[in-house]
């Protein structure tokens, strides 16, 4: 009868799979050796260029667990680090040998075989090619980790990026840009859990439906979980807890991954997994204990409760609708009833966008000057620090603060070429989603995503006390809620004014009494404060309010010129 055998292939790096090291090349020289020396192979092992040490470890221990279990008393192998790299691997293989007479260990390339007999001076040899390969990985784990080191400080993550980004380049000069056809799904995975509308259950499902695969597979919990804390997609790379700026494009904004963060970090306060998710789940705190509010259903309507936290005393229930009924009034607070006025907007967002040019130019070139003076700092101080002209701790202090210095002006950058255009244009999208907030909200169309979302948009908390809601508006809303319902009250009076102009959207209701006015019609810095009117009608003599202490400067910015 043949003798069983077991055969074990390894290879630790994608060179030595490129290079005729394949585990399939192995596998057919020790197979071939087998039969040869009339060896039947009972089963192979393989070790690929991908696994980790862990991975390795626990191949390595399953091979021995099975040559006892089934008294195989063989294991072929290609040479002795194939095998075993560490002192630990290679005494487990030593007490299995020692264990039986028969059992051996062929190191098919080296012509070496080792077993209970094997002379002292091959045992020497043994021992040597161990403690050889022990040394050639750490060596190997020295030079990668300095390898690893370098990469870093030129900017670039010596791994893979995550996903939504691809690795382009030649071994030693790879670098990682935005891959645009899984970019959009993953800036829109942030965008989504920042809303507080998704628990990660429900984001994960919500991606995969969109299209978001990670090798063709759905991106898991944790997977997700990972990503969003990745702080790559802001241009930084973190490695073994260090965060260092990157040289790599950014995918999202600094203040959308804080959004997300705060999220992630909030528990308590994001939407659990439910197949069927009120619109006001997680959204309502109890005024009285600070708890949130628990939605359940009832003959097909949804109502809120306190769950009495920290001995509440509030035991009354409220009616989705009624909730609802109540915030319309505050969604009506911050609309524009002439719409007009958001035409003026429009036309204003073009003309500042022009007026931004200049301001733009000038900081760009200022940016970019501290950004090179940082790198000449730098590059001195390591000149400095080799060549001892200065003390090492004042050379890496200097490197420490330009780097930090050059992170800063880096960043700032990023935002320069949008962040102004993207204020004015956020302020106009602002007054437009207020305007037709309530609509939105009441639509047949709209879904209980789409109500969250906007609920998010237009209040940053809100809080019940028995049935009465109360709200909070974020910070944009906060700013409509203070003048919009006197810019309301502007044009109503215009509009009901029997003498109003008809020629201008904006034309004063007295034209005659303006006969040196421009053709740029805006209302002026000056109000009325009883009625609201502008300057240019409280000369009037109809004007009821006529009067010299009536007529004061607004304090603040203007209602039109400055809503954005």
């Amino acid at each position: 009868m043949s003798i069983k055998s077991i055969i074990y292939a390894r290879v630790s790096s994608k060179e030595q799979e490129d290079t005729g090291y394949s585990l399939d090349a192995q596998e057919k020289l020790l197979k071939e050796y087998a039969e040869k020396n009339g060896f039947t192979v009972a089963k192979i092992f393989r070790v690929s260029e991908s696994a980790s040490g862990r991975q390795i470890r626990k191949t390595f221990n399953e091979m021995i667990q099975y040559a006892e279990k089934h008294h195989i008393p063989i294991i072929l192998c290609e040479k002795i680090d194939r095998l075993t790299r560490n002192l630990k691997d290679a005494a487990s293989v030593s007490d299995w040998i020692n264990e039986n007479s028969d059992r051996q260990v062929h190191f098919v390339k080296e012509s070496f075989v080792v077993n209970k007999n094997t002379r002292a001076h091959e045992n020497l040899v043994w021992d040597m090619k161990v403690a050889i390969a022990r040394f050639y990985t750490n060596n190997l784990s020295e030079e990668v980790r300095k390898g690893q080191k370098e990469k870093l400080a030129q900017g670039w993550l010596p791994t893979k990026p995550p996903l939504g980004y691809k690795t382009i380049g030649e071994k030693g000069h790879k670098t990682h840009i935005i891959d645009e056809e899984i970019a959009p799904l993953v800036r829109r995975m942030f965008e989504l859990y920042a809303t507080g509308n998704y628990s990660l259950n429900a984001l994960v499902d919500k991606m995969h439906k969109e299209g978001l695969r990670k090798n063709g597979k759905k991106v898991g919990k944790s997977r997700l979980h990972v990503q969003l804390k990745d702080p790559f997609y802001i241009g930084k790379n973190q490695w073994k807890g260090d965060v260092t700026q990157g040289m790599h494009e950014p995918m999202i904004s600094k203040e959308l991954f804080d959004v997300v963060q705060t999220r992630l970090n909030r528990t308590n306060d994001n939407p659990q997994y439910k197949k069927h998710l009120p619109v006001f789940k997680a959204k309502v705190k109890c005024e009285e204990c600070g708890g949130v509010i628990a939605w359940e259903i009832q003959k097909g309507h949804w109502y809120g409760h306190c769950n009495h936290y920290r001995e509440c005393t509030q035991n009354k229930y409220v009616r989705q609708e009624a909730v609802e009924e109540q915030l319309f009034r505050y969604f009506d607070k911050v609309a524009l009833k002439n719409t007009r006025v958001l035409e003026w907007l429009e036309k204003a967002i073009r003309e500042s966008h022009e007026e931004e040019i200049g301001y733009n130019t000038a900081k760009r070139e200022e940016f970019s000057r501290i950004i090179r003076t940082a790198d000449q700092r730098i590059e001195n101080a390591y000149r400095d620090k080799l060549d001892g002209e200065m003390p090492a701790t004042l050379c890496e202090k200097m490197i420490r603060e330009s780097t930090k210095e050059k992170d800063e002006a880096i960043e700032a950058l990023g935002k320069l070429s949008k962040g102004r255009t993207a204020y004015y244009e956020a302020g106009y999208a602002i007054h437009t989603l207020a305007a037709h907030a309530e609509t939105i909200y009441k639509s047949p169309k709209a879904t209980e995503d789409q109500k969250r979302l906007l609920l998010s948009h237009v209040f940053s908390n809100l809080t019940l006390n028995a049935d009465r809601i109360s709200p909070n508006y974020t910070f944009g809303f906060e700013f409509l809620a203070e003048w919009v319902p006197k810019l309301n009250l502007i044009f109503e009076l215009a509009e009901s004014s029997p003498t109003k102009g008809k020629e201008d959207a904006f034309a004063s209701s007295h034209p005659t009494l303006l006969r040196r006015q421009d053709s740029n019609l805006r209302p002026r810095d000056y109000m009325c404060s009883s009625c609201f009117q502008d300057a240019w009608t409280i000369s009037s003599p109809s004007h009821e309010c006529i009067r010299s202490e009536a007529l004061r400067p607004l304090a603040g910015p203007t209602p039109l010129r400055d809503s954005l």
